[in-house]
Order: C-alpha cells, then sequence, then structure tokens
C-alpha cells in the first residue's frame, strides 16, 4: 500500500526520522515510538486553522532535519536511541467528525498494538478522545490514566448540537468508561469557562483539576508531585495530553482559544520533561497549534519542542532504567563530557 503521507504540505518526517505505514505493521515493527498526524479542526468552537498544525510542527527547527536531536539538559539523542517512525497524517476531513475521529481511533490502536507509543500531531483537541480511546483499548479501559495541561476542562456536553468537539472530549473519554474520572487530572485552568453546571459534573466524577490560583499559590512542582501520585494509583499507564494554550499566548499566540494568564514556555517543557522522565507514558497529543495566527512561527517552534521534550524524557527513563548513574538536572552541562 502506497503510503498516504500528508493531507496539507509537503510530505516531511518529523525531523527527518524515517516514514511508514500504518496499514503495514512491518514497517514500524521494531518502533519505540510512532508519530501519527492528525490535521483536524472540525470540532472548533472559535478560530479554526490547527488543521495546518501536525505540517508546522514537523518542520519548526533550524537545525538539520536529519533524525537526530541530542538532548543537553538530558545527554540522550531520543530520534536515535528511541526507534521512532513518522507515519504521517491521517485522512480527518473536518466536515465528518465522526469519520475522521474513527479513523484516527483506529490509527491510534494500531500503532499502540504493535507496542510502540503513538504520539499524535494536531489538530484541535477533540482528537483527544480518539486518541486516549485507541491507547486504552489495548491497556485496558480505565487502565490508564490522563494528565491533561490546557487552559481549559474541556468538559462540555453538548456544543452546537453536537456531542463532539474540540471543548468536549474529556467528558466524552469518562462517560465511554475510556478513562476514569478519579484517575483524570488536569493542569492549568483558567478564565472564564466552564459554567457551574459542567463543574459539578466534574467534581462528581472525582476529577482534580488545578486551577492557576492554586498553581501559583502551592507552586507548581508540588502540583506535579501530588497529580502523578493519583495518576499511577491503579493504572496501567499515563496517557498526556497537551493543548498549548495552557502557555500564555503572549508566547503562544498561534492557538485557537488564548487565554492569558498561563504558563510560561519554559514552565511547560519543564513539565512535561518531568512527567515524561517520572511516568510510564503510553500516549502523547500535541494540540491546538494555529498557524494562520502564529507570529514567527512561536507557536510550531513550542510545540515542536514539546515533543522533542517529551521524547527525550522518556528515552533517558530507559536509559536509566539499564542500571546506569541516573540522570540529574543539577548535574553541570560539561560535567563527564
Amino acid at each position: 500500500m502506497t503510503r498516504y503521507g500528508p493531507m496539507f504540505g509537503p510530505d516531511v518526517t518529523f525531523l527527518g526520522v524515517p516514514p511508514c505505514t500504518i496499514e503495514e505493521p512491518v514497517t514500524y515493527a521494531d518502533a519505540d515510538v510512532v508519530i501519527i498526524g492528525a490535521p483536524f479542526d472540525g470540532g472548533t468552537s472559535h478560530r479554526p486553522g490547527t488543521r495546518f498544525g501536525p505540517s508546522a510542527i514537523r518542520q519548526a527547527c533550524y537545525l538539520p532535519h536529519d533524525g537526530s536531536r541530542p538532548s543537553l539538559a538530558l545527554r540522550v539523542d531520543a530520534l536515535k536511541d528511541l526507534c521512532v517512525y513518522d507515519a504521517g497524517d491521517v485522512e480527518m476531513f473536518s466536515g465528518d467528525i465522526d469519520r475522521s475521529l474513527a479513523a484516527l481511533e483506529t490509527a491510534v490502536y494500531a500503532v499502540t498494538s504493535a507496542g510502540a507509543i503513538p504520539v499524535i500531531l494536531g489538530g484541535d483537541h477533540s482528537i483527544a478522545l480518539p486518541d486516549a480511546t485507541g491507547v486504552a483499548r489495548h491497556h485496558g479501559l480505565g487502565r490508564v490514566s490522563l494528565l491533561h495541561f490546557d487552559a481549559h476542562a474541556d468538559t462540555g456536553d453538548i456544543e452546537f448540537g453536537s456531542l463532539h468537539g474540540h471543548g468536549q472530549p474529556m467528558r466524552r473519554l469518562i462517560e465511554s468508561g475510556a478513562v476514569r474520572g478519579d484517575r483524570f487530572l488536569q493542569i492549568g485552568l483558567r478564565g472564564y469557562w466552564p459554567g457551574p453546571e459542567t463543574l459539578r459534573w466534574m467534581a462528581e466524577q472525582r476529577m482534580r483539576s488545578y486551577e492557576m490560583t492554586e498553581i501559583v499559590a502551592r507552586g507548581l512542582d508540588d502540583c506535579l508531585s501530588e497529580a502523578f501520585d493519583i495518576a499511577t494509583d491503579e493504572c496501567e499507564g499515563v496517557f498526556l495530553s497537551v493543548d498549548v494554550d495552557v502557555v500564555d499566548p503572549g508566547m503562544a499566540p498561534g492557538t485557537g482559544t488564548p487565554e492569558p494568564g498561563g504558563f510560561t514556555s519554559r514552565q511547560l517543557l519543564d513539565a512535561v520533561r518531568r512527567a515524561c522522565y517520572e511516568l510510564p507514558i503510553v500516549g502523547v497529543d500535541v494540540v491546538e497549534v494555529a498557524p494562520p495566527y502564529d507570529h514567527a512561527d512561536i507557536t510550531a517552534y513550542l510545540g515542536n519542542r514539546i515533543v522533542l521534550e517529551a521524547l527525550s524524557a522518556i528515552a533517558r527513563r530507559r536509559h536509566d532504567a539499564t542500571g546506569t548513574p541516573p540522570w540529574t538536572p543539577t548535574q553541570p552541562l560539561l560535567d563527564s563530557r
């Protein structure tokens, strides 16, 4: 079968890693990670444009696309130390949300069943429903917790007459049983949505949502430690879902629903690194990069680095599991070089 490749733009893999084809498992049989593009913005409630996100994230780097990225901090080269492939984009027509989400779930399940970690490049946040469901189908429904970085809870019920959209995937995941409400951790919420009725529903599901005021008062590290303890209790793995609008729009303007008062890009990268180093990550998605509203590719570069930080931390976690001296963030850059 011919590789489908991209829906928009050139067939460029993430920083030059080898391509593979979802429908041909033999092309990624040895994979540790498979990158999947989900160029879908049919679930957007405000500004569309995230269909162009996967292409922008893949290409946003000033270094050669040579399939190598040594991490200064973590002392690994994730694109070489892990076996990483890029499957291109799933065909996702924005005019048919049901068909598009079903196609993505099939792709994610195929990759997970092959023993690889799927890393999905969005796309709006409606793709989190098939992403986490596809992973949970393999590992066990209710056996995967979800760590969700976002300005918004995405727990709405019916929006514009539809059960599906980028403001509703987390409710659908809990209702379906794919993810337990009491193993759903949300970090970075702020602003003026959702309303009291939705918040009551969230409380009834025993979700744990860290709003920015609490994070500022307690400190991000303290909140992360608490969230990680909950995420690893009675679950086989953790799915990491990162909406770039968790970052303040001053540092991530290219997104559909910007909300002032968020993380710095440094805080998010540190948090993603820590999550992927300390937790048994079984899937990742990075969503809501909308290039039409980006300035100087700021948000696309952030999306690219979120993926790299996650992959580098996964590689370092596996490296340290072999019994070698563990990584420490206080080690000077040139020490033991």
